[in-house]
């Protein structure tokens, strides 16, 4: 197993819907932020002789998203050139990727990955899966009014259009942006929830997809992770594992995504839970793999990717 697949075990923290501050992150305000120094030292790593990938890691790693604004807007003013623009020229691959989620804002970000993944021929469905399994309902609402802006066209119009069948139907719930966030448990549902899907798949011929997106793209993360308790009582496997022995396709990869709140792991990930819990992931980790994600980080990837990956994921545990 993966560095990747042993993230996606871990980020079903009721946490990941509800907590809004950053007291569990591993990326916080530099104290004594000088916003001058920071563009004065991106500007000497981008434009000399070659590009410093030390430097953009260093200062882009270390500092909160609210003040990688300030230096990308503070870059723009000085170079009559935006941040984003000279980091792609500079870099390439997946740390290039992860240094443009680091100085865009987030809503925008995910906006942008959202209409890269309708446009054109096909959709990208991952990309989809991903966004909207894993954002609390106030990050989908802040995505729908951005897209719109963007756009001049309604989010779940255009979602409408690019997504079918049981995929699409689950797909447009999310997107939504009204799942119970509440985090009340309520052990009787959670275990009438939970004979209600063993009914609707392990115990039957065939399976009632639809009981499945009911209860998966409405119930609140605390409430089911109650109801996974409860489904491993009744049905002596995980839902995950019923899930992908009854259904396949991109179905099945958002239902085990709301299951697991996994996704296929990329930048986003360290990224998006660096200022949230990013601490609690590790604490997690630890737990259940015996070694630090951070060590697994160390043997998983390399080079200016690796460092800024374990920039974000902080000091080995």
């Amino acid at each position: 197993m993966s560095v990747w697949d042993d993230l996606d075990l871990l980020l079903d923290s009721p946490s990941s819907l509800t907590v809004t501050s950053n007291a569990r992150g591993t990326v916080k305000d530099k104290v004594n932020f000088k916003v001058e120094e920071d563009v004065a030292a991106l500007r000497n790593a981008i434009e000399g002789l070659g590009t410093t990938e030390k430097t953009l890691v260093e200062v882009l790693t270390q500092r909160s998203n609210a003040q990688r604004q300030l230096i990308a807007n503070a870059y723009h003013k000085a170079t009559g050139r935006t941040l984003v623009d000279d980091l792609k020229g500079d870099t390439h691959g997946d740390f290039e990727d992860l240094l443009v989620a680091l100085v865009t804002p987030t809503t925008a970000y995910d906006c942008h990955e959202v209409i890269k993944a309708i446009k054109g021929a096909g959709t990208t469905e991952s990309t989809l899966t991903e966004i909207f399994a894993s954002r609390s309902n106030r990050q989908i609402r802040a995505l729908s009014e951005v897209y719109f802006e963007e756009t001049g066209r309604s989010l779940l119009h255009d979602l409408k259009l690019e997504v079918s069948g049981d995929y699409g139907n689950a797909l447009l719930i999310l997107a939504e942006g009204k799942r119970d966030e509440s985090t009340h448990v309520d052990s009787a549902k959670a275990k009438a929830d939970a004979k209600a899907l063993y009914e609707a798949g392990e115990k039957k011929w065939g399976t009632d997809e639809g009981k499945f997106i009911d209860i998966l793209c409405h119930r609140s993360i605390p409430q089911l992770r109650q109801t996974l308790v409860e489904y491993k009582n009744i049905s002596k496997k995980t839902l995950q594992e019923s899930i992908e022995s009854e259904m396949s396709g991109n179905l099945e990869k958002l239902l085990v995504a709301i299951v697991s709140l996994s996704w296929t792991f990329g930048c986003l990930i360290l990224v998006s839970r660096s200022e949230i819990d990013l601490l609690d992931i590790r604490a997690e980790y630890k737990k259940l793999f015996g070694n630090s994600l951070y060590s697994q980080l160390e043997s998983e990837v390399s080079g200016n990717y690796g460092d800024a990956l374990k920039h974000l994921c902080g000091q080995d545990d």
